[in-house]
C-alpha cells in the first residue's frame, strides 16, 4: 500500500484548540505554519507580560496534562487576520485576535482550568519561535495505523486530536514510524528528516470531544509495546507545499 498524507492539523494556541487544514506550505527550518503561535501563561510563569524572549518550558503555560477540559477546545483560525474562533462543549463559541484580545481569551479559558493550579494570566508569543514542547522547530509526524492498533488494544476509538500532531500518514504498518529515525521522508514537495520519538504525557488520555480523562493510553502503550512514545519529530530540510492525499516516501 502506498503511504499518503491523510490529515494535516495545527493548534494556533498551545493546548487550547485543534483544527484540520487541507494543505500547508512548509519552510525549511521552521515549525508547522500557524502552529502554537500563542500560549497562555499562568500566574507562576517564570517571565512577565513582556514575553519569554524565546523558547521556555511548557511548565509556564496552561497545558492539557493539567486540564482535560482544555483538550476539548476546537479551533477555526484565519492566519491572515490572525484570529481564532474557539468552541467547547461547555463554553460559548467566541472569536479572538490573541495579539489584541488576550484578556478576553484568558477569561474564556479560565473556567476550563482547575482552581487549584496557578490561574491563567496572559497570552504570550515570541516572533519566529513556536510555543512547542521542545525548542527545535520540529513537526510532529504520526501514523494512523499506530492509532488504530492502540485503540484496538484499549477497546475504544481514539481521536487523532488527542495527540496534537501535525501530519498523519496512512499506509504504514503500526509503529513503523519509529523505523524512519535518522532518515528523510518526502511529503508532497517537502522533505523532512526524522530526528526523535515523541515521549507522551497524560494529556493524550483526555477525550477531545468531552474534555474528560477516559483512556489509559500511557499504560496501554507500556503494556503493548514497552514504551510511552507515539509519533516522531521531524525537521523540514526542504520546504514546499503539501496537501491531503500527497504521497509519503521514505528516502
Amino acid at each position: 500500500m502506498t503511504a499518503t498524507l491523510a490529515r494535516l492539523c495545527r493548534h494556533p494556541i498551545k493546548s487550547a484548540g485543534f483544527e484540520e487544514v487541507e494543505a500547508a506550505i512548509l519552510t525549511a527550518g521552521a515549525a508547522f505554519p500557524f502552529d502554537r503561535e500563542w500560549a497562555v501563561a499562568h500566574a507562576a510563569a517564570k517571565f512577565g507580560r513582556e514575553g519569554p524572549g524565546g523558547w521556555v518550558s511548557r511548565m509556564n503555560f496552561l497545558r492539557g496534562s493539567g486540564s482535560a477540559d482544555l483538550m476539548a477546545v476546537a479551533c477555526a483560525s484565519d492566519p491572515a487576520a490572525r484570529t481564532v474562533t474557539l468552541s467547547h462543549p461547555r463554553r460559548p463559541t467566541a472569536s479572538f485576535a490573541p495579539d489584541d484580545d488576550g484578556a478576553a481569551l484568558v477569561d474564556w479559558l479560565r473556567p476550563l482550568w482547575p482552581a487549584n493550579r496557578p490561574e491563567p494570566a496572559f497570552v504570550t508569543r515570541h516572533a519566529g519561535q513556536a510555543m512547542t514542547d521542545l525548542p527545535e522547530p520540529f513537526i510532529a509526524v504520526l501514523n494512523l495505523a499506530s492509532n488504530r492498533a492502540l485503540g484496538q488494544r484499549l477497546g475504544q476509538d481514539l481521536s487523532i486530536h488527542r495527540w496534537r500532531g501535525n501530519l498523519w500518514v496512512e499506509g504504514w504498518e503500526p509503529f513503523a514510524e519509529f523505523d524512519t529515525l535518522g532518515r528523510e521522508i518526502a511529503v508532497g514537495a517537502a522533505v523532512l528528516r526524522v530526528e526523535a520519538r515523541i515521549i507522551r504525557c497524560r494529556a493524550i488520555e483526555a477525550n477531545p470531544q468531552t474534555g474528560a480523562f477516559d483512556a489509559a493510553i500511557l499504560r496501554g502503550l507500556e503494556d503493548g509495546w514497552g514504551h510511552q512514545d507515539f509519533g516522531v519529530y521531524a525537521r523540514v530540510i526542504r520546504g514546499g507545499r503539501l496537501s491531503r492525499g500527497d504521497a509519503v516516501s521514505i528516502l
